[in-house]
């Protein structure tokens, strides 16, 4: 039946489910009114339904369901609302799939997924995320304003529910990262990285307790670390290197003890180290290189028998080298260059892992145990005894 591009009105009559030998019905392009008949299911022997560019409103009939010998299902332009009904999966036939252009709202079902066409049509209507992942890439422009769970991020919308990673590495954010960031509170991986963002961490951050990853690194952002990144207890990755972060490390630090990484070199914190870092005892990396860290390394640093990497030059740290490094016996790199420590170096260095460390640059007093000696360098030895 070919009624194509007739100036027809009204709507379409649930008689037409008596034409149980049509094989394509094509209505597109009238002035088609009011919803599609639930007896358009009875048309078993359908290949082809066109009902697009009308004036159709109403949902999509799960009877719809029932045409399994459909190949082309094309409705977009016209004002369908509702949600597409489960049942569309049954159509394992379809080669095109076209519902552009209408007011679907809610959850796409997985059973799209069933359905023959695996690039549908489906932008300019108000579908809601989380979107199945066989039809993510075609779901196109969507209006979310009224989905529920939903926050706006930089432009994109993120259903606060189902978004657990979040990843916007070297993405051209610009701007703060909006405290909205804390709504997404199922996240367990959020990159920001390789950014220009700027402004400060904003507390909410510390809401995101699911996060095992977090990376803010190489960015613009300044003020300093926000006590509340410490109930962030899942954390196995802290990542806030290359900023302009100011401050000092707050001793709450301490209480992520599931961290392996934490990198925060190249900032301008001050202040010292806290003794509580000794509390990460699965550090297999420690990165607090070219700050402006102050004070002593504070003993507990020997706590971390995890670690590999221990990166602390291009500070102005002062005292001496605490004995208690000896018990870094897993380090591969060992960094104290270009800080004020001053003092013997205790054999005890001998016992850590790094067979070269990084020592140049400071005011370190001879004598110098054999072990590292060659590996002292250049060393101001002016109120050296």
């Amino acid at each position: 039946m070919y009624l194509r591009s007739n100036q027809l009105t009204g709507s379409i009559p649930p008689e037409i489910g008596s034409l149980t030998n049509l094989t394509e019905l094509n209505l597109l392009d009238n002035q088609l009114t009011g919803s599609i008949p639930p007896e358009i299911g009875s048309l078993t022997n359908l290949t082809e339904l066109y009902l697009y560019n009308n004036q159709l409103t109403g949902s999509i009939p799960s009877e719809i369901g029932n045409l399994t010998n459909l190949t082309e299902l094309v409705l977009h332009e016209n004002q369908l609302t509702g949600s597409i009904p489960p049942e569309i999966g049954n159509l394992t036939n379809l080669i095109s799939l076209n519902l552009l252009d209408n007011q679907l709202t809610g959850i796409i079902p997985d059973e799209i997924c069933n359905q023959g066409d695996s690039s549908p049509g489906l932008s300019n209507n108000q579908f809601c995320p989380p979107y199945p992942s066989c039809i993510e890439d075609y779901v196109g422009e969507q209006d979310l304003s009224n989905c529920e769970g939903i926050i706006e991020l930089w432009g994109e919308y993120y259903s606060i529910e189902h978004t657990t990673e979040l990843d916007l590495s070297n993405s051209g954010l610009t701007g703060e990262i909006p405290p909205e960031i804390g709504d997404l509170t199922n996240l367990t991986s959020l990159y920001l990285d390789d950014n220009q963002l700027t402004g400060e961490i904003p507390s909410e951050i510390g809401n995101l307790t699911n996060l095992t990853e977090l990376y803010l690194f190489n960015n613009e952002l300044t003020g300093s670390i926000p006590p509340e990144i410490s109930d962030l207890t899942n954390l196995t990755e802290l990542r806030l290197g290359s900023n302009q972060l100011t401050g000092s490390i707050p001793p709450e630090i301490g209480n992520l003890t599931n961290l392996i990484w934490l990198r925060l070199d190249d900032n301008q914190f001050t202040g010292s180290i806290p003794p509580e870092i000794g509390n990460l005892t699965n550090l297999t990396r420690l990165y607090s290189d070219d700050n402006q860290l102050t004070g002593s390394i504070p003993s507990e640093i020997g706590n971390l028998t995890n670690l590999r990497y221990l990166n602390l030059n291009d500070n102005e740290l002062t005292g001496s080298i605490p004995p208690e490094t000896g018990n870094l016996t897993n380090l591969t790199y060992l960094n104290l260059k270009s800080n004020q420590l001053s003092g013997i170096i205790p054999d005890e260095i001998c016992n850590q892992g790094d067979s070269s460390p990084g020592l140049t640059g400071n005011q370190l007093c001879p004598p110098y145990p054999s072990c590292i000696e060659e590996y002292v360098g250049e060393q101001d030895t002016s109120d050296c005894d």
